[in-house]
């Protein structure tokens, strides 16, 4: 029976307790209001909750390089900070192997809960959907976070190789065609397509070697197994200064404050040409919103301390920490760009 008809019942056949169920209507309503108002709040907190929950386990960051080069150093310090502001442990695993390719497909094809994350370079994200006639992954099965850093590359050669400019090494490679050799770290990566691209606009030819990691690469290099690299300004940059290399010129726009003695490829006559390496975190497709603005915050908030900006400019690195949206922009626009270098160049692996 209804509050009304029961309050009619009430009003003809039992007038002395009219008013008592007027009060027990009202009191239901009251109780009603406040259970519906404790479920509404309830479920906000749950909600709340579940946001600030977030990690409740460890979270791993993939790097697609071996340990020691410039994604896996971004990565660990990027770790060393999210293990203090998440309160978990913050995993740095490397996958090195097929320009990062091997690293990205797991990532991928994670779980989107961010637990699995991804330090990517422009390899990665940007260059391989030109390069690889098939991924076994595709850029947008990412959502981007934040871009963490840019490191120019440097064309070095062995002490010995008798050229102390641009234009003396091209003199040099002209006069020796397919004599010369350049090292790299992967079809594909930055240092690659540097040199392919030093090749197509300076007209030589010159063979390249690739290997699995920036040390071997290095070693190769100093011992004058190979005689040329666009090799990464971090790594490189220490050996130049022993005078186990020469520098001559960087990759960049503009000069490096890490090298300011060093032009850039545009100074050295190469109008147009850059090629730099860069590396930003990433998660896997779907992950909650709120998670990606968590670990967004929390790694801006460090890229924006002055002694790791210090740390960094003194490695050549630019540091980033861009938004979400402004990663995503500079992903689609570069890809477009080095897709159509790669076209012109001819590039391609099965």
């Amino acid at each position: 029976m209804s509050w009304s008809c029961l309050a009619g019942v009430a009003r003809t056949s039992f007038p002395h307790l009219h008013r008592l169920v007027a009060v027990g209507k009202a009191a239901f309503l009251a109780a009603s209001l406040m259970m519906s108002g404790g479920l509404v709040l309830t479920a906000s907190g749950s909600d709340a909750h579940a946001q600030a929950a977030y990690p409740v386990k460890p979270v791993v960051i993939l790097v697609g390089f071996p340990a020691g080069t410039a994604p896996d150093t971004l990565a660990r310090l990027v770790a060393d900070r999210l293990r203090e502001t998440l309160g978990q442990p913050v995993i740095v695993e490397n996958a090195p192997g097929a320009s990062g390719n091997i690293a990205a497909d797991r990532a991928a094809k994670a779980a989107p809960d961010g637990y699995t994350l991804l330090m990517a370079g422009n390899a990665t994200l940007v260059v391989n959907q030109s390069l690889y006639e098939k991924l076994p992954f595709n850029p947008k099965d990412f959502v981007p976070i934040t871009q963490v850093a840019i490191t120019p590359n440097v064309l070095v050669v062995h002490r010995d190789v008798p050229a102390t400019s641009v234009k003396e090494l091209v003199d040099l490679a002209r006069a020796r065609p397919d004599e010369l050799t350049y090292a790299h770290v992967g079809l594909g990566t930055s240092q690659h397509l540097a040199a392919e691209l030093f090749k197509q606009m300076a007209g030589i030819k010159m063979r390249g070697v690739s290997y699995r990691g920036g040390n071997t690469e290095l070693l190769d290099l100093v011992s004058g197994r190979v005689q040329i690299c666009f090799c990464n300004i971090a790594t490189s940059l220490p050996l130049v200064h022993d005078g186990k290399l020469k520098a001559l010129a960087i990759t960049s726009v503009k000069r490096s404050p890490a090298a300011s003695d060093i032009p850039t490829m545009e100074e050295a006559g190469f109008k147009g040409f850059q090629s730099d390496a860069w590396f930003g975190l990433v998660a896997p497709a779907g992950t909650p919103p709120s998670v990606v603005a968590r670990l967004h915050g929390e790694v801006a908030k460090l890229l924006a301390e002055p002694a790791l900006i210090k740390t960094l400019e003194e490695l050549g690195m630019v540091v980033v920490g861009n938004s979400s949206e402004q990663f995503a922009t500079i992903i689609s626009n570069e890809s477009r760009y080095w897709g159509n270098v790669i076209r012109k160049i001819g590039l391609k692996i099965q």
